[in-house]
């Protein structure tokens, strides 16, 4: 059983190379992993060509491949190159914890077919731990692509995948999948993340176009409503 790690970049030039050394160093061993596929969705800062010579220093296979810009349909693109049994969607700017390779192996091992790390952001800010905190409860309402997200290659197809139609909220909408069939576990461990969109745009008022978000998907809003509202406001 092995682990294809995927990961969605555009334009991670400063964070891709330290990225994926680290995921190799933290790695319990590299024999539990397939490979790593970075999908890029159309960076111009030169991303590609980092992870083309990065791939050259390692025994792992790192593939490099194209894809249309979105998140969803990058992660479905190295979904289906992956030759792992096990998929593993981690963001550019989250690492996870030492030897997480070794933790979801032994979580689809005990039949455990999805799930998650708990998450906390590399911020000391009291509201964004506290939304670290949450992470821990296993319920829908706590999830978030940023705490990554496993599952099998079996029930990936089976469930076919991330909704392409969502460009924002598509790791909510995959999760919400996984919870209606009852098969998500959060293992005990955490992910960190960065907090540099909070920085960037402020904690209080990108908390408060996330809640927005949240209350229109909610609401019956469509994929492309709420696709409006986060150009609008948080591009």
């Amino acid at each position: 059983m092995k682990i294809s790690i995927i990961i969605p970049i555009l334009n991670e030039s400063e964070i891709i190379s330290k990225l994926i050394s680290n995921l190799l160093m933290i790695s319990d061993s590299i024999e539990n992993l397939e490979e790593i596929i970075v999908v890029d969705g159309g960076s111009i800062d030169g991303s590609q060509q980092i992870v083309t010579t990065i791939a050259k220093k390692y025994s792992v296979a790192i593939q490099l491949i194209p894809s249309k810009k979105g998140r969803a349909k990058q992660l479905n693109a190295g979904a289906a190159m992956a030759k792992g049994t096990i998929l593993y969607f981690l963001h550019a700017d989250s690492l996870p914890p030492k030897k997480y390779d070794r933790y979801i192996i032994e979580k689809v091992n005990n039949g455990n077919l999805a799930g998650c790390f708990r998450m906390k952001f590399d911020s000391n800010h009291w509201w964004l731990r506290f939304l670290g905190w949450m992470t821990k409860f296993n319920n829908k309402i706590c999830r978030g692509g940023d705490q990554s997200q496993f599952i099998t290659t079996t029930l990936f197809k089976q469930i076919n995948g991330y909704d392409e139609s969502y460009i924002v909220y598509e790791d909510n909408e995959f999760v919400d999948r996984l919870y209606a069939i009852q098969q998500f576990i959060v293992i005990p461990k955490h992910v960190v993340t960065s907090a540099r969109r909070y920085k960037e745009i402020g904690v209080w008022r990108l908390q408060y176009y996330f809640l927005n978000i949240h209350i229109r998907r909610w609401l019956g809003a469509s994929s492309e409503d709420l696709h409006q509202y986060y150009k609008k406001k948080i591009i």
